[in-house]
């Protein structure tokens, strides 16, 4: 059974699942589906395409699935999935997406801080610390495991790997490559994230054969020849194949 505050709007045309708690002054609207056990403290607005998993707690002045801030959206359905067990911060925004992609995606397991913004068709995984005030543009990806600090601002259509360590304040336009600390001023790779990594069990053969694969991607002023270095050189495991596929795939070039 759910506990719907007399003083919270719920649309006649919104899914509720069961055992949720929707605080008062908060706004469903339209076409939108939230599962089961999710906490909506006060003032919360779930937006028009709104696809909300299980076990979220949201808090006050979050705003989930509104209007793209895109010249292009011309008031097509489209959607915002958020996954399970988020913690979504106060005043956190998340577009719903464009015809682009058709869809904003988050995944799971991940802690949004206060004030930031994820922006249409972004493509966030789970397992991720988002800090305060961090703002991505549209089109943006996310990798699983990713730790973001506060007041970071990323331009549209950039790639972050996960596992990475992006230093509070740093502005970006180019992709960050996964398993790396990003930071400085203007950002570049500053290291592997050694802290990260062994928190996330990795072996110390295996990081050390991941420092190895940056240090002969960044020795060459091409990158595709550092790539061919690590081919070259290195044992192809899934990680070192993460990275060789990410920076393959990059279009806008990574950060060096």
């Amino acid at each position: 059974m759910n506990q719907i505050s007399p003083l919270a709007f719920v649309h006649p045309e919104a899914q509720l699942g069961d055992n949720n708690i929707i605080g008062p002054f908060c706004y469903i609207d339209r076409n939108t589906v939230l599962g089961n056990d999710n906490v909506l403290q006060n003032s919360v607005t779930i937006n028009v395409g709104a696809r909300i998993g299980n076990g979220n707690e949201i808090f006050p002045g979050a705003s989930l699935s509104t209007k793209p801030q895109d010249l292009k959206y011309r008031g097509e359905e489209t959607l915002c999935e958020i996954g399970d067990n988020n913690s979504i911060r106060e005043n956190v925004t998340i577009s719903r997406g464009t015809a682009s992609q058709g869809t904003t995606r988050v995944g799971s397991n991940n802690l949004l801080m206060e004030n930031m913004h994820i922006a249409h068709d972004c493509f966030f995984g789970s397992n991720l610390i988002i800090g305060n005030s961090t703002k991505f543009a549209g089109e943006v990806s996310v990798d699983d495991n990713a730790i973001i600090s506060a007041e970071v601002l990323c331009h549209q259509f950039c790639k972050i790997g996960g596992y990475v360590m992006i230093q509070g304040g740093s502005r970006f336009s180019q992709d960050i490559p996964p398993y790396i600390i990003a930071g400085k001023e203007p950002i570049r790779y500053a290291g592997i994230n050694l802290v990260g990594l062994r928190r996330h069990g990795f072996s110390n053969e295996l990081i050390q054969l991941i420092h190895e694969a940056y240090r002969l991607l960044y020795s060459k002023g091409v990158i595709a020849e550092g790539i061919q270095e690590i081919k070259n050189n290195l044992q192809i495991t899934p990680e070192i194949q993460y990275i060789i596929d990410f920076v393959s795939s990059s279009k806008r070039g990574i950060i060096r």
